[in-house]
């Protein structure tokens, strides 16, 4: 016949680890059961830690954000700004297909893309720094940041792990 745990009366069981415990949760020496020094780490501590550091990541990724926004700014011109890292992702191909829609489509109308990238990437920043729809504002930044890499990923002096970071700290804000 198999046992089943079922604990004492005045304690509930609250998984900490493998190793969990449970803590005396009523009475007058409630305080007293609390776990002593040689006890498994507690989960709130831990999550504690953990959101505190997502939240340092999040509020990360959306300064960098804004402060991208910085040299990209009208006019918008092949030679500058948004639209020169267009004309590298057209020198410099990644996906064939991508590098023909930034020459025949972006490059045509940059300055509607340029603002609609200017705003997006403020919109990110903003977004995410006051932790605001983060999951979807985190899923956007992915696609923007996949966007760039298709760009310039080949472009000379770009370092391409960069552009992976982006996307995998997106990936964890959005999966958070």
């Amino acid at each position: 016949m198999r046992r089943v745990f079922s604990p004492a009366p005045g304690y509930r069981r609250v998984p900490m680890s493998i190793t969990d415990t449970g803590v005396r949760t009523d009475g007058p020496h409630a305080a007293d059961s609390a776990p002593g020094p040689d006890a498994p780490i507690d989960s709130v501590a831990t999550g504690r830690w953990a959101g505190w550091s997502l939240a340092g990541l999040r509020i990360l990724m959306g300064l960098l954000w804004i402060q991208n926004v910085g040299w990209k700014h009208p006019p918008f011109t092949a030679s500058a700004g948004v639209g020169r890292y267009v004309k590298l992702g057209v020198d410099h191909p990644v996906f064939g297909p991508y590098a023909w829609f930034s020459e025949h489509v972006v490059l045509k109308h940059l300055t509607a893309f340029g603002w609609a990238v200017m705003l997006l990437e403020l919109s990110l920043g903003v977004f995410l720094t006051l932790g605001l729809a983060t999951r979807l504002w985190a899923a956007i930044g992915t696609l923007q940041a996949g966007a760039i890499m298709l760009s310039v990923l080949h472009a000379p002096n770009e370092w391409g792990w960069s552009y992976w970071m982006l996307i995998g700290i997106h990936v964890v804000l959005c999966a958070t």
